[in-house]
């Protein structure tokens, strides 16, 4: 089951494209969105991930940073940030953990199995999720203006 409003968010630690340990509680104190996506070079996660990058500013004065989770490798998320030119952190969740904590994960995505359903978490300051959307259609992007309201909300 997908994480909820309200609920805590779950702990994670995954590797970065440095292969360095990123936390959530790296974050504490501070205002985070959450990012799964299904898979690197794909075009509606191109365009997700750009469009946070071409509205960073935005996050930034509502007080929040990002960083974005898929099953892909380190490496190859290494490769789709430098590609995309890329400002935020892209973490590896190769097995899975984080994206079964969220309840943000297929079964099945086009005969591939445990791939990270697109979804969007905002975490406030105190680790307690605000907005929560798990997308099962991967075609679709999530709400940025909601996301946005939510953390001028928090601010």
């Amino acid at each position: 089951m997908a994480v909820q409003v309200g609920d805590k968010a779950p702990a994670f630690a995954l590797n970065n494209t440095a292969n360095e340990k990123v936390a959530l509680s790296d974050y504490e104190g501070k205002n985070l969105i959450v990012l799964f996506f299904p898979l690197a070079f794909t075009s509606v996660c191109t365009e997700e991930l750009c469009t946070m990058r071409d509205n960073m500013a935005e996050y930034q004065k509502l007080n929040a940073d990002v960083v974005a989770i898929s099953v892909d490798s380190p490496f190859t998320l290494g490769k789709f940030k430098a590609e995309q030119n890329l400002d935020f952190p892209l973490l590896s969740d190769f097995n899975k953990e984080a994206s079964e904590a969220y309840g943000a994960i297929y079964d099945d995505f086009f005969g591939m199995k445990g791939v990270s359903k697109r979804s969007a978490f905002v975490v406030d300051k105190e680790g307690v999720v605000r907005y929560a959307e798990v997308l099962d259609n991967a075609g679709n992007l999530p709400n940025f203006e909601v996301i946005k309201e939510t953390l001028g909300q928090l601010n």
